[in-house]
């Protein structure tokens, strides 16, 4: 059997060699899982794409996809790989002005859509996507009965079953027609565009190709970074070149993986599924460290002393394995202890047999990847972007280096110019941005290195370790340049109660922040205490708590980066009101803008 070059080719191999093994596990609308095999997956991703086939989709045709996570995505996803298109991958909360941008930007002529409320975006933005031939949904709760042909809006509109039943008419007088469009595509065929989170500006397509994804699958088998017989819990965006990435590599290797994008069920899922390998962004980890912590200190007395002597132990046990020395006999020992005691049973709210944990998207604070280690889950913190199909640079199982993003992906060149700017070569490299030249020339030189914006620094042994956004890099007004995000990182790490900071300093004679505390702890320490949540951000022994993990931090950094001043904002960021991208990256100039007022009281 010839090496696959295309992903298409690349799940057909997988089909062939799994069949009747489990590929996907998703929740059933009665409760409970349910379960299909390689095969299954195989043929419902074939009566959708000879759906698509029969509608007129041809080569790289353009087919937008707007929902969250859950398998019909990755059935519609991998039916139009099979079809031989392109999959245009955008987030459900997606402002409607944005949706219609992206789908008229990258030529979509067809679009799949989660529910009413994303064919509503679709329905007013119609006369604006006059190539957009046909919208398929997924739901169609509350849209009406269809009409006698089973469509809706003159046949504009059909459901995602009605796409399927399609296909199977259309390979009743066509059966090879899906296999052709396998045949036909070649690596350098365009796979997908996923547009970037926009945190300026309108969001640019990023063009991914077939020979990507296929580069990227093979890198992480030759790694060992997951088992072919490892569940995988994915509620990742699958909008996101994080999530997508997990889907190629899926293929590439071929464990099972439980879906499900909601993210309230995150904990009861891992519950339920007990998987053994999961990735997120870095919130996600802040989130349960800090959930942790603060049901620690709840329960007070002994159980918060021996938590906190365990996880004592446990870091320090793991700094000593970091510096390469040996753990002394009565420290091994109080490991063992503090581990029967505490880390087992927090690993079992984990599902208890997490075996890989993998963080990406953005920087992981230290202290919680000693935290999660000292627990005895090490993560696998990995470095990529859109620009490099979603990963590029990983830690390896059991050569972890904590603060670093890891070492190249096999392939992956790597080199430091001399602002420092990480540059990168690999055949994982986006084939540009769409449409848009000059902006592909300005990251992606002639003979192929990307210019990631990220300042780096690379060790004897080859580890990175990125130290900031090379545009996020400010200077005080007494000349001193400063990395905002690792400050906001230690600050997240150090108190259960920060969910969020924006660190201020840009042309200021000090470094100010913008401190939004963690929903969950903020509603727990509000209700403990007998304080309203709307009340909790204005109480001054929130701000004491706030305050000494600022002085805290403090104590760590250089006189001209210390907190000087702070501000407690009263809600955390969102998507919603546009503080965050829908990969919860913040717009600094958007929180910047909305809290101006509370930034000049700083600075008084």
């Amino acid at each position: 059997m010839s090496q696959p070059q295309t992903l298409a080719s690349l799940f057909a191999e997988r089909v062939q060699l799994l069949g009747d093994h489990e590929a996907f596990r998703a929740p059933a609308p009665g409760g409970g899982w349910t379960s299909l095999s390689w095969k299954q997956t195989d043929a419902r991703a074939r009566d959708l794409a000879a759906g698509l086939l029969s509608v007129g989709l041809q080569p790289e045709d353009r087919v937008a996809i707007i929902s969250s996570t859950r398998l019909e995505w990755i059935l519609v996803d991998l039916a139009i790989a099979l079809a031989g298109g392109a999959t245009a991958a955008v987030y459900p909360n997606t402002h409607e002005s944005d949706v219609a941008y992206i789908v008229a930007d990258s030529d979509a002529v067809i679009a799949v859509a989660e529910d009413a409320g994303q064919v509503k975006k679709l329905r007013e933005a119609r006369s604006s996507l006059p190539a957009l031939r046909i919208v398929a949904v997924i739901d169609p709760t509350g849209l009406g009965a269809p009409g006698p042909d089973g469509s809706w809006d003159d046949g504009w509109l059909i459901s995602l079953d009605e796409l399927g039943a399609r296909g199977r008419t259309h390979q009743a007088g066509h059966p090879a027609a899906v296999d052709d469009a396998i045949t036909g595509l070649k690596p350098e065929h365009l796979s997908t565009l996923l547009y970037t989170s926009g945190t300026t500006g309108r969001p640019k397509g990023v063009e991914l190709t077939q020979g990507n994804w296929v580069y990227l699958a093979e890198s992480v088998r030759q790694i060992d970074l997951v088992d072919h017989d490892q569940l995988q819990f994915l509620w990742l965006p699958l909008s996101h070149s994080f999530g997508k990435l997990l889907l190629a590599v899926q293929y590439g290797i071929g464990f099972t993986t439980a879906v499900d994008g909601r993210i309230e069920r995150i904990v009861d899922n891992l519950a339920e599924i007990r998987p053994t390998f999961m990735a997120a962004a870095p919130r996600i980890f802040e989130k349960v460290h800090a959930r942790v912590t603060s049901m620690a200190a709840d329960e007070g007395g002994a159980k918060e002393r021996i938590f906190d002597w365990a996880f004592r132990v446990g870091i320090a046990c793991v700094r000593r394995e970091q510096a390469g020395r040996s753990i002394p006999p009565v420290l091994g020992l109080q490991r063992t202890l503090a581990d029967r005691l505490v880390f087992t049973k927090i690993r079992a709210r984990l599902g208890g047999r997490i075996s890989r944990l993998v963080s990406g998207s953005a920087a992981l604070a230290p202290a919680v990847a000693e935290w999660f280690a000292a627990a005895g889950m090490p993560i696998l913190e990995g470095y990529g972007m859109t620009e490099t199909s979603g990963g590029c640079i990983v830690n390896r199982p059991g050569a972890v280096r904590i603060g670093t993003v890891g070492v190249p992906f096999p392939g992956t060149e790597i080199k430091i110019a001399e602002d420092g700017e990480l540059l990168l070569r690999s055949a994982g490299i986006m084939r540009g941005y769409h449409s848009l030249p000059e902006q592909t020339a300005e990251v992606l030189s002639a003979d192929g290195w990307l210019a990631t914006g990220d300042v780096a620094e690379v060790d004897a042994d080859g580890y990175v370790r990125i130290t900031d956004r090379k545009k996020d890099l400010v200077k005080t007004s007494g000349g001193k340049y400063i990395a905002p995000s690792a400050i906001e990182g230690t600050l997240k790490a150090t108190s259960p109660m920060i969910g969020q900071v924006v660190v201020i300093a840009d042309g200021r004679k000090f470094p100010g922040a913008l401190i939004a505390l963690d929903t969950d702890t903020a509603t727990a320490w509000g209700q403990a205490n007998g304080v309203a949540r709307d009340d909790v951000p204005t109480d001054e022994r929130i701000r004491t708590l706030v305050q000494d993990a600022v002085d805290t931090v403090n104590l760590t950094l250089n006189r001209w980066e210390q907190i000087k001043q702070f501000r407690i904002l009263p809600r955390e960021l969102d998507v919603v009101s546009g503080e965050l991208t829908p990969s919860l990256k913040i717009k600094r100039a958007v929180v910047m803008r909305d809290y101006s007022v509370l930034i000049e009281e700083m600075y008084r």
